[in-house]
């Protein structure tokens, strides 16, 4: 456990311990089954101290998605650097990088059939990788960066969700170099 949750409650604020258990429950159950009223109660606050906090469940989402992937930190620094950055944190396991108490990826799955959640998560992953990576390429591609996300998540969800055997952490050696040569191929290769 994190040090930060290992924390006393009153020591945390309400805004993270708010979004912490909106994590939980958006990585167990879908936005439309997700109520603010039962966030507020694993809190033990009202629920107009939620609203108040993130203004709307809309705004909860897109703040959970945010910090669950944390994904402006993988992407800074150089580019020649992305590859082994990428390849790392794909590799590691992969609970949310902030609070420690979720695999963002349930986060995803869970939600990848609800109407009100993909626009949120769409717009999250243009805002947070896709156009971030399209700057950093020496010839800008948002075709790129859009395929680099799409495999890094392909290959995460069959890792880390359906925990598919040829791509579990006794194989890292192995696939190291493979996924550092897919995410070099796909930044790098011809246009």
């Amino acid at each position: 456990m994190s040090p930060q949750l290992e924390e006393p409650i009153a020591r945390r604020t309400t805004k993270s311990r708010i979004l912490e258990a909106a994590m939980l429950r958006f990585a167990q159950y879908s936005y439309e089954e997700t109520r603010l009223r039962d966030i507020a109660a694993d809190v033990g606050i009202d629920v107009a101290l939620v609203h108040r906090s993130f203004g709307s469940k809309e705004r909860l989402f897109e703040e959970v998605v945010s910090v669950a992937f944390q994904a402006r930190q993988v992407l800074s620094g150089e580019v020649a650097d992305l590859p082994e950055r990428l390849t790392e944190r794909l590799l590691e396991p992969s609970l949310d990088r902030a609070l420690r108490v979720v695999d963002p990826l349930d986060i995803i799955v869970r939600n990848l059939l609800s109407r009100e959640a993909i626009p949120i998560l769409r717009n999250a992953l243009f805002r947070d990788v896709v156009d971030p990576l399209d700057a950093k390429l020496a010839a800008p591609s948002a075709q790129r960066a859009a395929l680099l996300a799409a495999c890094l998540a392909g290959i995460g969800i069959l890792r880390h969700v359906v925990r598919a055997e040829p791509l579990q952490e006794e194989h890292d050696d192995a696939i190291r170099p493979l996924l550092r040569g897919l995410i070099e191929g796909i930044l790098n290769g011809p246009a």
